[in-house]
């Protein structure tokens, strides 16, 4: 009788003992399920990362102006990974760059927070900070 009408046997909850099965037509089923998906991912926030790339000897302006930046991309809701690229002999030099990196976090600390601390990776230092 239910294939005649177009109808399928559906197994609903295998895990349960016994299984559930249902009858239904699973074309229309197939379909809500892909329309519920689809608001689902509509209706979610994807947190995107934006780069502030500085030198450990930038000049006040330009670090204020990198600080803009930063702070805009905070109020927009994005992730902001600060990283200080060190070129030869910088390298020796890596307290001047976790100073640098310390400092933005205290001057972006109004609407922000340091998600990951500073750290070293190859010749670049790294920081994370999201909006409070």
């Amino acid at each position: 009788m239910a294939s005649s009408q177009g109808l399928d046997l559906v197994e609903v909850a295998p895990e349960a003992s016994p299984p559930v099965c249902k009858i239904m037509d699973y074309g229309k089923f197939k379909y809500q399920q892909s329309k519920k998906e689809k608001l689902t991912k509509k209706k979610q926030h994807v947190v995107s990362v934006k780069e502030i790339r500085l030198r450990p000897k930038i000049d006040e302006h330009d670090f204020n102006f990198k600080i803009g930046h930063a702070r805009k991309f905070l109020e927009k809701g994005h992730k902001v990974k600060a990283t200080v690229l060190f070129r030869g002999r910088e390298m020796s030099h890596k307290e001047f760059a976790h100073k640098l990196l310390e400092r933005m976090a205290t001057e972006l600390g109004d609407i922000s927070k340091v998600e990951r601390q500073p750290v070293m990776e190859g010749r670049m230092m790294t920081m994370f900070l999201i909006k409070k």
